[in-house]
């Protein structure tokens, strides 16, 4: 990547959300499984080898990123789904089967479509909220939320930004 690439991205990062934050995961993902899969096609096994090695990494990073303490239900269920992925990519990466990552991309096409509808929930939620009074107020560290919002369901993960 180039100088003002980089620049764009890093600021992009910085001043994203954690739900935009997760989003961009999710997308990158997407791109690197491509590019395994891709790479595994046209028996270019350095460009599947990374691909299927980044999309591993951010899967990682989406796992890190589960807080249980909020919705331990929900992180549990991405928690396996996550895991699944990332064995899949192994056994695609180990047999040289590009059907395999096509799975993988599959799962996380649908993943993404998912967290944007959250997102759009959540913002729809929160244009509620403005539009009605007050923000819940703040206790200590703690933000009281009505159980069951898309909020709630959000704050089932934190993104970390590191490098």
């Amino acid at each position: 990547m180039n100088e003002q690439a980089n620049a764009y991205l890093r600021q992009r990062v910085f001043s994203a959300s954690p739900e935009e934050l997760r989003l961009m995961l999710l997308e990158g993902a997407l791109g690197f499984a491509r590019q395994g899969a891709q790479g595994l096609r046209e028996r270019n096994f350095e460009q599947s080898y990374q691909g299927i090695h980044q999309c591993q990494d951010i899967l990682m990073e989406l796992i890190s990123a589960l807080r249980p303490e909020i919705a331990p239900d929900l992180c549990k269920r991405l928690a396996a789904l996550y895991t699944y992925m990332y064995r899949r990519l192994m056994e695609a990466s180990s047999q040289r089967d590009a059907d395999i990552v096509d799975e993988v991309i599959s799962l996380l096409e649908y993943e993404r479509e998912t967290w944007l509808m959250a997102m759009d929930k959540l913002r729809e939620e929160r244009a509620g909220a403005s539009q009605n009074g007050p923000k819940p107020s703040v206790s200590g560290s703690a933000l009281h939320r009505q159980a069951g919002s898309a909020e709630d369901r959000v704050a089932g993960m934190s993104i970390s930004v590191q490098g």
